[in-house]
């Protein structure tokens, strides 16, 4: 009696297959490759990390708010100031002077200078709680009522301005600047730090307001109403 065929066997194989043992041995690697990717696929899938939902942070307390007590423009206030309120936002959001710009809030641009006890500095870079007691100027305490300072009315006649955003810090960098002039403070362009400067140089100009900048290229003017003003001072 015959044993029965297999698919196997040489002789019920593929004829072409048998004529060509390279190639059986091929599609038999194949097949085993394939099987064994297929049975091997569930385990791959077992093992993918699962991912664990974040545990959301907790939220953010507001800090108490305490009495702040600052004399703007002349005027007494007391604020109710969370401590990290910066002064930008107690002038512009909680006593409503929005003259003070808020540009890059990060202390670049100078378009948030105001004085503080008479020294300019950037109102986004400082605390409200930092400068309590002290006596704050913005661009809205410059004029005297209807009468412009002698800087406001040189940008105006030098057009040291064009869209407006940054004239506020300008303004107030330039008053400080000629206090510093007249206290005689150097300036990395003056010639002899030991010296007050004779007078106010258009590179002096330029690098006492080169903490300010002007997005619409209105330097020229700027150092020409600056250099105005302090020649109508020097000539009485």
């Amino acid at each position: 009696m015959s044993k029965p065929a297999r698919p196997e066997d040489p002789e019920h194989s593929d004829p072409q297959t048998a004529a060509h043992p390279n190639l059986a041995r091929r599609r038999f690697l194949q097949s085993a490759a394939a099987a064994a990717t297929v049975g091997a696929a569930p385990r791959l899938h077992a093992k993918e990390p699962t991912m664990t939902p974040a545990t959301p942070p907790a939220a953010a307390r507001a800090a108490p708010v305490r009495p702040v007590r600052l004399t703007i423009n002349g005027r007494p206030h007391v604020l109710q100031l969370e401590p990290r309120v910066t002064l930008l936002d107690a002038l512009r959001n909680y006593v409503g002077l929005t003259g003070t710009k808020k540009g890059c809030d990060r202390g670049q641009c100078g378009a948030c200078t105001v004085l503080a006890e008479g020294r300019r500095i950037n109102a986004c870079l400082t605390l409200a709680v930092m400068h309590e007691d002290e006596s704050i100027t913005t661009v809205e305490g410059l004029a005297s009522g209807d009468t412009l300072s002698p800087l406001q009315q040189a940008f105006i006649e030098h057009d040291a301005f064009q869209c407006g955003y940054c004239t506020p810090g300008q303004l107030c960098s330039a008053t400080a600047l000629i206090d510093e002039f007249r206290a005689g403070c150097a300036s990395a362009a003056t010639a002899d730090v030991r010296t007050r400067p004779a007078e106010l140089t258009a590179a002096e100009i330029r690098e006492r307001m080169s903490g300010n900048l002007c997005r619409c290229g209105a330097y020229p003017n700027i150092v020409a109403a600056l250099a105005a003003v302090q020649r109508r001072e020097r000539n009485g």
